[in-house]
């Protein structure tokens, strides 16, 4: 009798253990997308940098000196910045990636378990659970989709940290040149002209790379929709519960879909002509 009853027991004990296991690995993962890629992409001392300060105070002079150098490559500081930049990117996008993973898994239990909930108590707080991990999913993904973004246009990304809109000192000089040969790019015959096309070129990619990522998302949102709707058309119509929670997902998730197609057509057409977009750029405009 006691093994019949200990088996009978083990199905409602394991989502309580289950929850607790993500909970946890989320709250770690969290930790970890905060503080880990700036030691990890260190890759020793050689690519430490003294904090968000110290980065920028190592940008800022390896740029203006890859600027008046005129050339397409990189000079070994500007060089050493950008790849700690890629790596920074990639380990906050694998962190990032195995976070929304985990929220999903967890979101998806919370659900479940507010579908399944008797008391009115118990079934608020599961919902109210259920969605603040779906908002924090939401945030997981975008933050993967920014350190994609980041990853594979780094030299973008990492300028970005300039005080462009305000620049001081030689870095005032460079900028002011720049803006002026953006203002009538491609036409321009200063002797910067190649290090400006590889600006202009890793920009387009920048939001070349976002407005794949806002489609390929769009799409998976829109089949959850879809999903979602079909799902509500099966169940039976005394189950309101879960009507409702299905039909939310699906206007939720076609809302969303939206919103992203907005953004990949606006970034396909920075992609398509990133001259004028830059040029908003370096004027402090973002």
């Amino acid at each position: 009798m006691r093994t019949h009853t200990s088996a009978l027991s083990r199905p409602a004990e394991t989502p309580g253990r289950a929850l607790a296991w993500l909970v946890a690995l989320a709250v770690a993962l969290g930790a970890g997308f905060v503080l880990a890629p700036g030691p990890l992409a260190a890759n020793g001392s050689e690519g430490a940098f003294s904090g968000r300060h110290g980065l920028v105070d190592a940008l800022r002079p390896a740029f203006i000196a890859y600027w008046r150098s005129g050339d397409r490559r990189f000079p070994p500081d500007l060089q050493r910045v950008v790849d700690y930049w890629y790596r920074f990117h990639v380990v906050k996008g694998v962190l990032a990636v195995a976070l929304l993973l985990v929220l999903v898994a967890l979101g998806t239990l919370l659900w479940k378990g507010f579908l399944r909930s008797g008391g009115p108590r118990g079934r608020l707080a599961l919902a109210s659970a259920a969605a603040f991990t779906s908002a924090l999913a939401l945030v997981a993904l975008a933050a993967v989709m920014a350190n994609v973004q980041g990853a594979l246009a780094p030299f973008s990304s990492v300028t970005s940290m300039l005080p462009l809109g305000t620049p001081g000192g030689p870095l005032a000089g460079a900028v002011g040149e720049i803006r002026q040969g953006l203002a009538h790019y491609p036409d321009t015959n200063g002797r910067n002209t190649a290090a400006l096309q590889v600006m202009v070129d890793d920009f387009g990619r920048y939001h070349a790379v976002l407005a794949v990522l806002a489609s390929v998302v769009a799409v998976v949102l829109a089949g959850l929709s879809v999903t979602a709707w079909r799902g509500f058309a099966k169940v039976d119509g005394a189950d309101g519960r879960t009507r409702r929670t299905l039909a939310w997902f699906g206007v939720l998730s076609a809302l969303l879909g939206l919103a992203l197609i907005v953004v990949a057509v606006a970034n396909t057409g920075t992609a398509a002509d990133p001259a004028p977009a830059l040029l908003g750029f370096y004027e402090g405009g973002w």
